[in-house]
């Protein structure tokens, strides 16, 4: 048997690290067997669709680096087929016509409220020899098993067992002649022939209704592997205000795609003691016995720490390439000279970032033009003394004989020496402020000489001008 799995997202808005996990799961256990994941986007709810949705979910995936075999299915072109299906229900018997109106549907629900029942259609037209009634527009819905008990066998979550008596009627043909979710998954399912359902476990109890379509048609059941949620760090269901949600959120924050695939397959999966699999790895051993049971927690640190661990993998180059586009969406075109600063300084760079935006933000001022912002700390140590400094470092600069790292250091140590009791962050903390803007950055020193001594005096005697003293 060739292996067959899925990727379904709703294309109703960005796609979540769940849906994204989901993703990298099937592709992993398809790839993994020698199989195909097939993808399809699931778009009946036309009122809800979004084709921008469509493009961030393909884009999502590309960036993760994750492919699918064929073309993108739509579940909404296949909606013929669906109402085929649900007609050859009725035929068989397995299905029936239901022609309750608005008021007496609602009659239901206050009754079953009353009651405290969860079900609430009382089957009124399963069996009925009635006239259908004049301008009603029929439903059809499903003849769900009475008695006995119903199982799913699940490879992640095992044996699980309802009665029966908790199964409704559902419709799976509205009056318009439209189907529901219940009818179009199970039909696309089969005629794609998908072996494997893996999804999320908020999808366990759709499972027993889409069996009572499988059944009833004599098609094959697939397998199911129903994955736990993801939570966010205080336990509850991940949501906005843990913070960033969305696969194109933490691209665009600057977490590598395999860091990001490397961390989401640690969510909720493990091989042994293993921290950091990489995806060669993870497609000689990915299986579904390694996924637990248990919500898994989102956890920022060790997304950085992994993160951390593929910077410093990164070659120098691409991530340079990463920096400009980072630097562009912030409207600072990087030239050639920027470009070759930033290679320069990209060992040190790796090794201080946990993401591409904090090293962005790190190495601005390789690449910045004049004038630049400083932020209020740096504006706080450009007082007077500061500005002082900063002249004192300008005249010292411009005499030296040579303007490499070493050199430049050691006229940090003889002002500091000099001026400032021997103290060196006397000297250094005005002039990292006066050339960045900020009060952090890479070794100072090795950053100049990449810069060359020219750009760094006029950087700095822009730092200490009457206009920008006159805002201090």
């Amino acid at each position: 048997m060739t292996v067959i799995t899925r990727f379904p997202p709703s294309p109703t808005g960005f796609m979540h690290i769940g849906t994204a996990r989901t993703g990298l799961f099937n592709w992993l256990y398809a790839r993994r067997f020698g199989g195909k994941m097939l993808f399809r986007i699931e778009d009946t709810d036309r009122a809800r669709h979004s084709e921008a949705a469509v493009t961030a979910i393909i884009n999502g995936l590309h960036w993760l680096g994750i492919d699918w075999d064929g073309d993108v299915v739509s579940q909404f072109s296949c909606t013929a087929r669906h109402a085929e299906i649900a007609q050859a229900l009725l035929a068989r018997g397995e299905a029936y016509y239901c022609y309750c109106t608005p008021e007496e549907l609602e009659a239901m629900r206050e009754k079953a409220k009353e009651e405290g029942r969860s079900n609430f259609y009382d089957r009124r037209w399963r069996d009925s020899k009635d006239t259908p009634p004049a301008g009603v527009q029929p439903v059809i819905r499903i003849k769900a098993p009475l008695t006995g008990e119903r199982i799913v066998e699940d490879r992640v979550q095992g044996t699980v067992k309802i009665a029966a008596e908790q199964l409704d009627d559902f419709i799976i043909l509205r009056a318009d002649g439209t189907p529901t979710y219940m009818l179009a998954v199970v039909v696309d399912d089969h005629d794609m022939g998908v072996t494997h359902v893996i999804r999320g476990d908020d999808h366990l109890n759709n499972t027993f209704r889409q069996n009572v379509i499988y059944e009833a048609m004599g098609w094959n059941i697939p397998t199911y592997a129903h994955i736990p949620l993801i939570l966010g760090p205080d336990g509850a269901k991940l949501s906005k205000r843990h913070g960033a949600t969305s696969v194109e959120e933490y691209r665009d924050m600057g977490y590598l795609p395999e860091a990001m695939r490397s961390y989401l397959l640690r969510l909720g999966w493990s091989h042994g003691d293993d921290d950091i699999i990489t995806m060669d790895q993870a497609l000689e051993w990915f299986d579904l016995d390694g996924i637990g049971r248990s919500p898994s927690r989102f956890d920022f640190d060790k997304l950085d720490h992994i993160n951390a661990y593929y910077l410093k993998l990164a070659d120098p180059a691409r991530l340079v390439d990463l920096l400009a586009d980072i630097y562009l969406k912030r409207g600072i075109t990087v030239d050639d000279r920027g470009r070759a600063r930033l290679l320069a300084r990209m060992d040190e760079l790796k090794t201080r970032s946990k993401n591409l935006g904090t090293m962005a933000d790190d190495a601005a001022f390789l690449v910045l033009p004049i004038p630049y912002e400083f932020d209020e700390k740096a504006k706080s140590l450009l007082n007077e003394d500061g500005q002082s400094v900063v002249n004192l470092v300008i005249d010292a600069l411009e005499k030296l004989n040579e303007f490499t790292a070493p050199v430049i250091e050691q006229a940090f140590k003889d002002l500091a020496a000099a001026h400032a009791g021997g103290k060196l962050g006397k000297i250094m903390m005005p002039v990292r402020a006066a050339l960045t803007g900020r009060t952090s950055s890479p070794a100072l020193p090795a950053a100049m000489e990449s810069m060359g001594r020219d750009d760094v005096i006029i950087r700095l005697k822009f730092a200490v001008q009457d206009s920008f003293s006159a805002d201090i």
